[in-house]
C-alpha cells in the first residue's frame, strides 16, 4: 500500500498587476474553511493586508488573528521554505498549506520549476495548483503588452476572472475565448467581488492515489461541460477574428489560440485522447523525443496514462524536462482505458505539436516511431527514455 503523502500542499497565486490577488488573499485568510495558511509574498508593503487581520508583525513575518502566517521572501524561495519548515518543525508556527503570492510581473514558471527540482522543498512541500487571476476589464490589453501575463495564463490550473461586472457580455466572451486559446485545460471561475469559494482554489492537481475519474477530467480540462460547450456553435464566428476552427476528430483535440494577438502566437496548447492502452515503447519514444528537442519550451505537461501490461493507470505532471514522480491510481475502475495527455508549449509550430501527439495513436508494428515524427521533431531516440 502506498504511503500517504504528508507533504504540505502549496498553491501558487499569480496574476498581473491590478488583477485582484490582494483582495482574494484578504477573503481567503478570513475564511475559516481555508484552515491555517502560510502566505509567502515578495514584500509586505505590496500586499495591503487588512489591518484588522494583523495580530503581530516583525520584519520577516506577520501573524494574523486567524492563525495564518505571512512571511516575506528572504532571498530566494528555497531559503524562505527552509525557514518556514524549521519554524513548523520546532513548533513555533503551524500551518496546513502554503500560498505563494507572486509579483504581478513575475513569470510563475521558474517558481514551479524550483519547487520540483529543489530537494529540500520537494521533500516537504508539493505543488497543489497554479491559480491565475485575469482582469476581465483590462486583460485583453495586458495580454497584448505583457508576455509575463501570457505565461501566467498558460501555466494555470485554475483561471479566476475578476471584474467581470465591469465589461459587457460581448467583451467578456471575447476575453474568455482568448484565455481558452492560451490554456484550454484550465478551469475558469468568475470571482464575485474578489471572492471565490475556498474549495475551488485547492486540490487542483490530480497527483494523489485516491483521485477520481472526475478529478482527472477536471484537471485535464476534459469535463463533460467543457466538451458540451466546445460543441456549441460560435455566435461570434467571423467577428473580429474570433471565428471557431473546424472540429477535430474525436481522438485528437488540438486547442489553439482563437486569434493571433500580440504574444499569443508563441503559445499553444494541445490535447489528445487514446482509447486503448498505449504501448510503453510508444509513449517512451514520444516523450523522450519531445523533451530532448523542445524541453525548455514545454510550459506544462499533464495526463493520465493507461499503459499496456500495467494493471493500473497513472497520472503524471511535468514542467519543461522535469517531472513529478508518477502516481499509480490503484482505486481506478477497470472500465475506462482512455489515456489523456495535455501539452502547453511555446515557440512550437501547431503542426509539429499536433503531429507529435498523434504518435501516441500508433502501434509498434507501424514501424519506427521516429519515422513518424515531423521534421522539426526528429532526434536520436536510441538512448534510454526518460
Amino acid at each position: 500500500m502506498a504511503l500517504e503523502d504528508k507533504r504540505v500542499p502549496v498553491t501558487l497565486l499569480t496574476g498581473f498587476l491590478g488583477a485582484g490577488k490582494t483582495t482574494l488573499l484578504n477573503h481567503l485568510i478570513r475564511d475559516p474553511q481555508a484552515g491555517r495558511i502560510a502566505v509567502i509574498m515578495n514584500e509586505f508593503g505590496d500586499v495591503g493586508l487588512d489591518h484588522d487581520l494583523i495580530e503581530e508583525a516583525t520584519e520577516e513575518t506577520i501573524v494574523l488573528q486567524s492563525g495564518c502566517l505571512c512571511c516575506a521572501i528572504l532571498g530566494d524561495l528555497a531559503e524562505t521554505f527552509g525557514v518556514l519548515l524549521a519554524k513548523r518543525v520546532s513548533g513555533l508556527v503551524d500551518f496546513d498549506r502554503v500560498v505563494i503570492e507572486t509579483s504581478g510581473i513575475a513569470d510563475p514558471g521558474p517558481i514551479v520549476h524550483t519547487m520540483m527540482t529543489d530537494r529540500q522543498i520537494a521533500q516537504a512541500f508539493r505543488l497543489d495548483g497554479v491559480v491565475t487571476l485575469a482582469d476581465a476589464a483590462t486583460g485583453m490589453n495586458t495580454l497584448d503588452q505583457q508576455f509575463e501575463a501570457v505565461h501566467q495564463v498558460a501555466i494555470a490550473d485554475l483561471l479566476i476572472l475578476s471584474k467581470t461586472d465591469l465589461v459587457d457580455a460581448f467583451d467578456l466572451t471575447r476575453f474568455e475565448k482568448r484565455l481558452s486559446g492560451l490554456n484550454s485545460s484550465a478551469r475558469r471561475v468568475h470571482a464575485e467581488h474578489g471572492k471565490v469559494p475556498v474549495g475551488t482554489l485547492f486540490g487542483l492537481i490530480a497527483m494523489h492515489k485516491d483521485v477520481t475519474p472526475s478529478d482527472v477530467d477536471s484537471w485535464l480540462g476534459m469535463s463533460a461541460n467543457m466538451m458540451e460547450e466546445a460543441a456549441k456553435p460560435d455566435p461570434f464566428a467571423g467577428l473580429s477574428g474570433f471565428g471557431s476552427k473546424p472540429a477535430a476528430p474525436a481522438t485528437f483535440n488540438p486547442s489553439m489560440p482563437a486569434a493571433q494577438h500580440g504574444h499569443d502566437h508563441n503559445i499553444c496548447s494541445a490535447s489528445i485522447e487514446v482509447t486503448d492502452p498505449i504501448p510503453a515503447e510508444v509513449f517512451d519514444t514520444w516523450l523522450d523525443t519531445l523533451i530532448k528537442l523542445r524541453g525548455p519550451d514545454i510550459l506544462r505537461m499533464k495526463g493520465i496514462l493507461h499503459v499496456e501490461g500495467l494493471q493500473y493507470p497513472f497520472v503524471f505532471h511535468g514542467v519543461q524536462h522535469i517531472f513529478d514522480a508518477p502516481v499509480p491510481l490503484k482505486t481506478w475502475s477497470g472500465e475506462d482505458t482512455t489515456s489523456r495527455v495535455v501539452v502547453i508549449a511555446r515557440n512550437i509550430e501547431e503542426a509539429d505539436l499536433s503531429a507529435s501527439l498523434k504518435v501516441l495513436l500508433m502501434r509498434p508494428e507501424d514501424g519506427a516511431m521516429s519515422d513518424h515524427l515531423p521534421g522539426g521533431m526528429m532526434a536520436d531516440t536510441t538512448k534510454s527514455p526518460l
